[in-house]
């Protein structure tokens, strides 16, 4: 896999990380535990699709 194509996938997953986390911290009214296993599932989601 190239380069381009690894940060690629990386912006694909930051938008949702950004996006999903303030979602979640609202969701959860100023919770971060909720937010940061949101942000986990991402993270290793997008490593699975690196790591091909």
């Amino acid at each position: 896999m190239s380069v381009s194509r690894k940060l690629g996938i990386l912006v694909f997953f930051a938008v949702p990380a950004i996006i999903g986390g303030g979602i979640t911290y609202a969701l959860f009214h100023g919770n971060y535990i909720p937010v940061l296993i949101y942000e986990i599932m991402l993270l290793s989601i997008a490593g699975v699709f690196l790591s091909r």
